[in-house]
């Protein structure tokens, strides 16, 4: 076997057995190409289709609930005994071409779920400005890892290598990590060490669930970026459990999506946001890692992968905006251009790649003009598609 002189295009040998081509991943992003009721669609494989015949090594499916009821968007998909097992197996073989793993990122958004289409609840009550949620109770909170786990069976008979477990971004599991979140005083709350304990157990569910040989990968916060929120200390802790359990990628990202909390990816800065956090993790596991967040660059991911910072450098904006990068950057082609917004409404830059991410779905070279009307259409997609999700899962 020939091994390509250049860090990014050598393969990577996770623990389960699983070879991944390259070092460059597509991180997950909330497509928000559902149809409505929990069901992937044509749009979604010609969209995963497409970037996997870009060079991706690895791509992941974002917001792929395990459990309708909590919801990040009506535009999510739900992996549950009850959905569409075609359109999953379809979406799974498009997005495999040429050896690419395609995983979905299973998850939960607790109490940041979309408020009308199921239930918003995370470890604790809480009511505080922009957020009002339920407590889990005991009963639900012990049925977490049997739910991932079923959902991770599922994905693996249905054509996936992998998936990622979310407790990032403040959703579930990054709810129980975070004290801000998680003022539980029971054993799933207090010490570091017991808010972390519903995550771990819901990893060796999902190994047992899956076998040896499938890989699970774990996206964490570096920091919630929230005063009171989860600290980096806490979450080296988190990753260091992590290197004890039967984990095969640990992708590290930060912030959250808290009413009124402000994107990391909004800030328009040069350089991987979270690569000080990334170099203290390498220092505390040998499980292979994956940095994502401002990486737009070649040289970037060529520095954060052969200086050993993390293993893969995941993209997300940057292969929105050039679906071919991998490809062109083996080839020695140009980074993306990254564009400039006039304004920058709450939620409008996310809801223009969002919107970008439809047109390279539909073959459709144009962009929405700007953030305020990128922000408009995917409002006014989201309001259409409520209806369907409440019939399927609520009504």
């Amino acid at each position: 076997m020939n091994i390509p002189s250049d860090p990014l295009f050598r393969p990577l040998a996770l623990p389960c057995g699983a070879i991944l081509t390259n070092r460059l991943a597509k991180a997950a992003m909330s497509d928000g190409l559902g149809d409505g009721a929990g069901a992937p669609t044509d749009a979604q494989a010609r969209l995963y289709g497409r970037w996997a015949t870009g060079g991706l090594a690895l791509q992941i499916i974002g917001e792929v609930q395990v459990d309708p009821l909590y919801p990040e968007a009506p535009g999510n998909l739900v992996l549950n005994s009850d959905a569409d097992a075609a359109a999953f197996a379809r979406l799974a073989q498009a997005g495999g071409a040429g050896g690419t793993h395609l995983w979905p990122q299973l998850g939960h958004a607790g109490a940041l779920a979309r408020t009308g289409l199921g239930r918003v609840a995370g470890p604790s009550a809480l009511d505080l400005p922009g957020l009002t949620c339920d407590a889990l109770s005991e009963d639900e909170i012990e049925a977490l890892p049997d739910l991932f786990a079923r959902s991770a069976r599922l994905a693996r008979d249905l054509g996936f290598p992998g998936v990622e477990l979310h407790a990032a971004h403040g959703f579930l599991f990054s709810q129980f990590l975070s004290p801000l979140f998680n003022r539980r005083t029971d054993r799933w709350g207090g010490s570091i060490t017991r808010r972390m304990e519903i995550l771990l157990r819901t990893i060796d569910a999902v190994r047992a669930a899956v076998g040896p040989g499938f890989a699970i990968g774990v996206k964490i916060n570096a920091t919630d970026q929230l005063e009171g929120g989860l600290t980096g200390d806490e979450a080296l802790e988190v990753i260091d459990a992590m290197g004890r359990a039967s984990v095969d990628l640990i992708d590290i990202s930060g912030g959250t999506y808290f009413p009124g909390a402000g994107a990391a990816s909004d800030a328009g800065g040069d350089g991987a946001y979270f690569e000080t956090f990334a170099r203290a993790a390498r220092g505390r596991t040998g499980v292979p890692l994956m940095l994502t967040g401002g990486i737009k660059t070649r040289a970037e991911a060529l520095r954060i992968v052969s200086d050993g910072v993390a293993d893969m450098a995941g993209l997300a904006r940057a292969v929105v905006l050039d679906p071919d990068l991998p490809r062109h950057w083996r080839d020695g082609g140009p980074d993306p251009a990254f564009p400039r917004f006039a304004t920058r409404p709450p939620g409008g830059v996310t809801a223009w790649y969002t919107q970008t991410i439809a047109a390279i779905a539909d073959n459709r070279p144009s962009p929405p003009p700007d953030a305020d009307a990128a922000l408009a259409s995917v409002d006014a997609r989201d309001a259409a598609r409520a209806p369907f999700w409440r019939a399927r899962f609520v009504a």
